[in-house]
């Protein structure tokens, strides 16, 4: 049988135990993520785009610039970087609860009896230790909050910088579309006016007059939908870039931008540190692991060290009692223990692990989403290039058709006509062509924004916050550490 002191020592150790016990371990999240992308794209030699400045191969100085202004302007990016800096102030601190604090007090106290009145000064200093995991649990609470801030201001560059490139494309796309229709319009306009002639000359009949000027109001018609295009983009332009009205020159009619070479070297696993949707995901698990480790701790007594001095001096006394100010001071330990409170911490315990669960499956989801959306940018933009390319045949073989028809016109082997639909074929397949290359540019776009391509933020600006270590290490089969 065990002794007294052997008794003594083993409860001495495991009280010891319990009191320095930290908070249960961050569950491992394991990763989803397959070996390479299915929809894989072909081995190119050109250089490899870079994933801090992907519209780069666009090589449009006008966008490049656009996107500049618009990360140092852009009203959501600031509002993102201030709701950084403040969690960045509280995460600072947050270790702060743990350590010993002082507090000055006065007061002013009545007797119960009501024959004195004092005026009472003094400090009170605690220092509550942070046992049964309440240190680390306000720590990952903290961290988390503060990781989930850095991904947020990463989200809202992402998508800046995707919808700036998107909204210029898209403008530029209207405006050549806007030309090719005028000039298809001006044929339509053409051919009616011929036919009026001929009309006139009894060489044709009134219904084919009615319907080349039914197609020449039609084609008119078509001009709307490019210029409403070109105010939108416009306006959408000016709002990303923290301004009311456009810039000028952006209505001046400019080149379509055209997507270079480019080569793809990213890989599935690279998401977890490139993606910030998934990053914010992995914070989002820390924070939630933090709340219930205080959860938990809340079960367990809180314990601490406190001190008193206080003052007193006698304002009013009827009694006979000295009124001579006195001080005292107290030191000892501070204990709160929870003794019964109808299950209402368990429940809060048990609600938090399975929001802990919940951001784990959050977590899984978050990176499923992430690789949806690259494989459905690779086959989207796989098939827009070869539209593209068919695009461009079908365009230059009508172009060559259009030449031929405009020589035999000059040689009068053809009509004025014949030579005008040439043209209104040609001028259509340039506009299927416009189309198509945009088409290809925005999924060019829809892929690095699933890749959370953008501009890493600066130094200056994260601070503290900067990761030291990539969003999300991985190990080769995808599981966090």
């Amino acid at each position: 049988m065990l002794n007294r002191a052997a008794l003594r020592n083993l409860a001495c150790g495991c009280l010891l135990s319990g009191l320095l016990g930290c908070a249960a371990p961050v569950p491992k999240v394991a990763a989803p993520l397959p070996a390479q992308w299915q929809h894989a794209m072909a081995a190119d030699p050109a250089k490899p785009s870079d994933l801090q400045g992907w519209w780069h191969a666009f090589n449009d100085p006008q966008l490049n610039a656009l996107v500049d202004r618009a990360l140092a302007n852009n009203l959501d990016v600031a509002q993102a970087v201030e709701r950084m800096l403040a969690t960045r102030a509280i995460h600072s601190r947050a270790g702060a609860k743990y350590l010993p604090s002082l507090v000055g007090r006065t007061d002013d106290a009545i007797d119960p009896d009501a024959h004195a009145s004092y005026f009472v000064a003094g400090f009170d200093a605690n220092w509550e230790f942070g046992l049964f995991g309440r240190s680390e649990g306000t720590r990952r609470e903290a961290q988390g909050a503060l990781d989930a801030s850095v991904a947020d201001l990463r989200i809202a560059q992402v998508s800046l910088v995707a919808e700036v490139v998107r909204d210029w494309i898209e403008l530029r796309t209207a405006q050549q579309q806007e030309r090719l229709l005028l000039q298809i319009n001006q044929a339509h306009l053409h051919n009616w006016q011929l036919l009026k002639v001929r009309q006139r000359l009894q060489l044709v009949a009134p219904a084919e007059v009615d319907q080349a000027q039914a197609l020449s109001a039609q084609s008119e018609a078509a001009l709307a939908a490019p210029r409403q295009a070109i105010n939108a983009s416009a306006q959408q332009l000016a709002m990303l870039l923290g301004q009311n009205q456009p810039d000028s020159a952006w209505l001046e009619p400019g080149a379509q931008p055209d997507l270079g070479e480019f080569q793809l070297n990213a890989a599935p696993v690279d998401l977890l540190r490139t993606r910030p949707e998934i990053a914010r995901a992995q914070a989002d698990v820390l924070r939630t692991a933090g709340e219930l480790a205080l959860t938990h701790a809340d079960m367990y007594p809180s314990i601490g060290l406190g001190t008193s001095l206080v003052w007193a001096a006698t304002i009013n006394d009827t009694s006979p009692r000295s009124k001579t100010p006195g001080g005292i001071f107290s030191l000892g330990p501070l204990l709160n223990i929870p003794l019964f409170d109808w299950g209402i911490r368990i429940a809060a315990t048990h609600a938090k692990g399975h929001e802990l669960q919940a951001s784990v499956l959050a977590y899984r989801q978050a990176v499923l989403q992430g690789i949806t959306e690259v494989e459905t940018a690779l086959g989207t933009l796989q098939q827009q290039q070869l539209r593209e390319q068919q695009s461009t045949i079908a365009w230059q073989a009508l172009q060559r058709a259009d030449h031929a028809v405009q020589s035999r016109v000059q040689l009068h082997l053809n009509s004025p006509l014949d030579q005008i639909e040439s043209q209104i074929a040609a001028d259509q397949a340039d506009a299927q062509l416009v189309d198509a290359r945009a088409e290809h540019s925005l999924a060019y776009v829809a892929l690095f924004k699933a890749l959370g391509g953008a501009p890493l933020p600066s130094a200056a600006v994260l601070g503290s916050a900067a990761p030291k270590t990539p969003a999300a290490p991985a190990t080769t089969d995808g599981t966090l550490r």
